[in-house]
């Protein structure tokens, strides 16, 4: 059992019908997330409503975290153990996870602009994300840039391993270098700082976006097996007519 999980045959079967379930979940929890995020959270003494733009913003930063961890990992697993499974999952992943970079991005310049006074500064979370969405965009480039898509799959792989360096640096540069961002209020130790009633639907516009991620992974996936199984053919016929 254990290995026919990583047949991709046996896979696509069993997410399958899983499918439509996560994205009605999704469906669900953004629906709850956002009538908790605009009409039934609180506005912030300081920043006002603006505050609530934290309820889309820091769910993609943590998505867009997540996805490259997820990446890396399974671009790992293809190097190591040559599993087309985890090679075709992590580019599956790979736009997914820089849409959400790119929300982190633009929800963050929108959040910073009321409370700034600019758009956008170059302090240590800021440009390590920015790094991440380029990391992200340099893992899709790679992966379809040989006309040999194992080749592209091992290049792409060993760029998102090196990316991972990265994560910490977004994690602890709030801690170690002068940002303007706030200090961790919900990962710390202890207590979160963050009110219950803030709290509550970050989390739930959180596990809406991991159940989008699910969803759109799930679809993905069964197109990725599917470009797969056309570039094998395509090669062979192409070796044939050689």
């Amino acid at each position: 059992m254990k290995n026919q999980f990583v047949n991709p045959g046996f896979l696509v079967n069993y997410i399958r019908p899983l499918t439509p379930w996560c994205g009605g979940i999704a469906i669900l929890l953004v629906m709850i997330g956002l009538w908790f995020s605009f009409y039934d959270s609180p506005i912030d003494y300081q920043q006002g409503n603006a505050v609530r733009i934290m309820y889309v913003h820091v769910p993609s930063a943590w998505m867009s975290m997540g996805i490259y961890s997820f990446i890396a990992i399974s671009s790992f697993f293809g190097l190591v153990y040559g599993h087309i499974t985890a090679f075709s999952l992590a580019k599956a992943a790979a736009p997914i996870g820089a849409t959400f970079t790119a929300i982190c991005l633009i929800s963050g310049s929108a959040w910073g602009k009321p409370m700034w006074g600019t758009w956008w500064v170059w302090d240590a979370r800021l440009t390590s994300v920015l790094i991440l969405f380029f990391f992200y965009i340099g893992y899709i480039v790679f992966s379809k840039s040989f006309n040999d898509f194992s080749k592209g799959e091992k290049f792409s792989s060993i760029l998102a391993i090196i990316g991972l360096v990265n994560l910490p640096v977004i994690k602890f540069s709030v801690d170690y270098w002068n940002t303007l961002h706030q200090p961790a209020s919900i990962s710390k130790f202890g207590s979160p700082s963050i009110h219950i009633d803030m709290l509550i639907p970050l989390l739930i516009m959180f596990f809406a976006f991991i159940f989008i991620f699910i969803h759109l992974l799930m679809i993905r996936l069964q197109l990725e097996l599917n470009n797969r199984r056309l570039n094998i053919k395509n090669m062979k016929s192409y070796g044939d007519l050689k």
